[in-house]
This record gives C-alpha cells, structure tokens and sequence, in this order.
C-alpha cells in the first residue's frame, strides 16, 4: 500500500469521530443557555458581526487558495488552506459562545424573503455538517501527498466550504437587523 494510503487510513477513524463528534457537541451546547442556568454572563452580542466577517474571510482565502494552486504554488494553497480551517475553528467557536450567552434570535422578515431565509439557512446548516469530512480527508490527502486523490475530492469539497462561508455570511446579514441587543 502507498504511503499516503496507509497515513489517510491512520487518520480515517480520527476524521470519522470528529466528524460525528462535533455536530454532537455544536448541537448540545447550542440547548445551553448559560443565563437561563442562572449564571451571570453577559451577552456576547458583539460575536455575529466577526464570526460572520470570518466567514467572509473564509470565502475570500478559499478562491485565494485555489487560484494559487492553479498557479503551482502549493506552499502558500496549503498555508492559505490552514488559514481557512482554522478560520471555521475559530467561526465554530465564537458562535457556541454566542449562542451560550444570548437569547435566540427569531428571524423576523416576511414576504418571498421568509423561505429564502430558511432555504439559505438550512442548506447552510446541511453543508456545515457534511463538509466536516470532506475538508479533512481532503486536507489529509494533500498533506499526505495523494495530490491526484486529493485534487479529485478538492472538486467536490471547495465549491461546498464555499458555499457554507458564503452563506453564513448571507445568513447572519439576514438575521442581523432582528439581533437583540
């Protein structure tokens, strides 16, 4: 077996775990209200506008990323790359803190723009949850050195982390006018 097979078959049941783990772990801590359990915190009602700007720069590394491995540049598409997960570590981390500390904001709009809303957002929703292991076999592939089993999983998987970063950033300019606070 090839090198790189046999490091992303080291890696499968850790990419695997994590990727059942952490829609878990989101989708507990969002039922926590650390407020309604009595704790004195106060909202955290600056984090939308900078998760959603991360979600932004995301978007922006991302074309960035791939128009630099186009060019043959792998050094900076694997740093640009890093850059983008640790965008969405960092994105994932400021909304769990959000949502831990404030109340749940209803989306307010009506008209045609109501599903569009609700479309966007749970697609957006659906992708996040899916790309998990997308991103990091293709990460593992690339860093691996697979480059063609990598570039073959990058076509699937960009066009999705894109889509969930720009959307994030659909969502939250949507939702933004109903924030309280």
């Amino acid at each position: 077996m090839e090198e790189s097979l046999i490091k992303e078959k080291k890696y499968s049941k850790w990419i695997w775990l994590l990727s059942i783990v952490i829609p878990i772990v989101v989708a507990v801590l969002f039922t926590v209200n650390l407020q309604k359990l009595g704790y004195d915190v106060k909202p955290l009602t600056f984090l939308p506008p900078i998760y959603a700007t991360i979600n932004g720069v995301t978007a922006v590394l991302l074309f960035w990323a791939v128009a630099a491995i186009k060019k043959g540049n792998k050094t900076l598409h694997e740093r640009l790359i890093k850059c983008c997960i640790a965008c969405s570590l960092a994105f994932l981390a400021m909304y769990v803190a959000y949502h831990m500390t404030s109340i749940e904001t209803k989306y307010g709009g009506e008209g045609i723009l109501r599903p569009i809303y609700f479309f966007i957002l749970i697609t957006h929703i659906l992708l996040s949850i899916i790309i998990i292991p997308f991103v990091l076999f293709t990460f593992v592939r690339g860093i691996s050195g697979s480059y063609a089993r990598h570039k073959k999983l990058a076509r699937i998987t960009y066009p999705m982390w894109l889509y969930v970063a720009v959307t994030g950033v659909i969502v939250y300019l949507m939702i933004s006018p109903y924030y309280i606070g």
